[in-house]
């Protein structure tokens, strides 16, 4: 059950003059050697690399709650924002039905599982609206506990669960996942009584899948986490390989860097299989605001990052393509491909008389569908467009613990390449300080100077 890495269309013998050739990597080996030496020596400040074997308790834990809580509830509703809901989003739909919710048949008893990943006051009236209360799990999830987003909505559902139900019957409804000693949300998980799980204080959120973050809303759903852990662990093991032409996530990321060097600044992921859809929404998360960095490790100006695009097969075909095969030379494209699909139909044997049509028949989807990509690659490939391809054999837990493990020791890879910090994000948090200072928060009113001091606080470029 071994994922597989063809990066063939991205080499100049196949591709052409805007593909890569070994010389080229090759002449990268002093930067590529430094770069393993740093992941190997920087692996204890790695926290996430080592989810994949140290979660074993993790687990039974969360086994053991997910058996007590799921007979009580209907629904499991995540509050979280960035890799806290993208990565549960992920899990859920590449291994369970997109119908999931839908269907009581399709759940198996379990309960649906909704992610609040916006603050969008309309939604978030309509889902609270839609759920019993009585019989909904709200999940809490922030490593500080001050994320804005996700403790305002917390905050109205504390309120509405302590009004309907009472406050010792509304903390059995509430479950957080947070830092294990610093911040507002383990602090009130304690002073409320609220069953809490950890993200260890060295993982970030967007590495954070293979922990409760992603674990705890995967287990409810019926997925196998132990599994999900030891497909992570054996991509770790192809991970430490040194032979960069035998590791896939090394691989990956040089690929990526050279590409950026040549000006190819937008990586398209493409999955072929709607079952991996969210897998592109949650990489591109992990790749743009890893890499996305104003300054490198010196403190020097470098501008660096490369736009990841998100696109779906066969869908895209039909309104990205036409871009990917005439457009700017500005892309490398990653195709997610699948050799064995969970279920298939086969195309009946009608309109035979109408040759635009009855070669379909006695076809399979999947045989349409995998042909569609190959056909894909192929136009990229004619029109000298660098792509590889990361074939699953199958969509299971095992094959996406692979998935994500060898795409953040890429991210991490890339990050080293460029002599960037992967695991920061100032400018999203210049973003988080602007709206408490506008909010009046406490220790914001430098900001909120600064703010009330900009030129276009009275825009005269309006149309009304």
């Amino acid at each position: 059950m071994k994922i597989k890495l063809d990066f063939n269309n991205t080499m100049k013998e196949f591709v052409g003059s805007h593909g890569i050739c070994p010389d080229e990597i090759a002449a990268l080996s002093g930067k590529i050697s430094a770069a393993i030496a740093a992941m190997d020596g920087k692996r204890d400040l790695m926290a996430w690399r080592d989810l994949p074997h140290n979660q074993g308790q993790v687990v039974e834990d969360i086994l053991a709650y997910v058996d007590e809580i799921s007979p009580k509830i209907q629904a499991l509703v995540v509050l979280g924002i960035g890799g806290s809901a993208l990565g549960p989003i992920a899990l859920q739909q590449a291994l369970k039905s997109p119908y999931y919710n839908l269907s009581e048949s399709l759940r198996g008893g379990r309960p649906q599982l909704f992610v609040l990943d916006n603050i969008d006051p309309s939604t978030i009236n309509d889902l609270l609206n839609l759920v019993n209360l009585e019989k909904t799990l709200f999940s809490v999830v922030s490593k500080s506990g001050s994320t804005s987003e996700t403790m305002s909505q917390f905050m109205i559902v504390k309120e509405l669960l302590e009004t309907k139900l009472g406050k010792d019957a509304a903390k059995e409804r509430i479950v957080c996942t947070t830092d294990p000693q610093s911040g507002n949300l383990v602090k009130i998980a304690k002073d409320e009584g609220y069953k809490t799980f950890y993200v260890p204080s060295a993982v970030g959120g967007r590495f954070s899948q293979l922990c409760p973050v992603g674990l705890l809303p995967a287990a409810f759903c019926g997925i196998d986490i132990k599994a999900l852990l030891e497909g992570a662990a054996y991509a770790d093991k192809l991970c430490k390989n040194p032979d960069i032409w035998q590791n896939p996530a090394y691989m990956f990321a040089i690929l990526h860097y050279i590409a950026l060097q040549k000006g190819k600044n937008i990586s398209v992921m493409f999955p072929y299989a709607d079952s991996l859809k969210f897998m592109a929404d949650w990489h591109a998360q992990l790749w743009a605001e890893s890499l996305g960095k104003r300054n490198d490790r010196t403190g020097a100006e470098v501008f660096v990052g490369q736009t990841p695009v998100k696109a779906l097969g066969a869908t895209d075909q039909h309104s990205q393509v036409q871009l990917y095969t005439e457009g700017p030379h500005d892309k490398i494209t990653v195709f997610l491909g699948v050799e064995e699909y969970a279920a298939d139909i086969t195309i009946p044997r009608t309109f035979q008389d109408i040759p635009s049509l009855g070669f379909l028949g006695g076809n399979s989807m999947a045989k349409l569908l995998t042909t569609q990509l190959s056909a894909t690659e192929y136009a990229l490939l004619a029109a000298g467009r660098p792509n590889m391809t990361i074939t699953l054999p199958k969509v299971t837990e095992n094959t996406i613990g692979q998935l994500f493990y060898i795409l953040e020791v890429a991210t991490a890879f890339a990050g080293e390449l460029l002599n960037i910090n992967a695991f920061d994000q100032p400018g999203v948090e210049e973003g988080k300080n602007a709206t408490y200072a506008i909010f009046g928060r406490p220790g914001y009113e430098a900001k909120k100077a600064e703010l009330d001091a900009r030129p276009n606080k009275n825009p005269k470029y309006v149309i009304n």
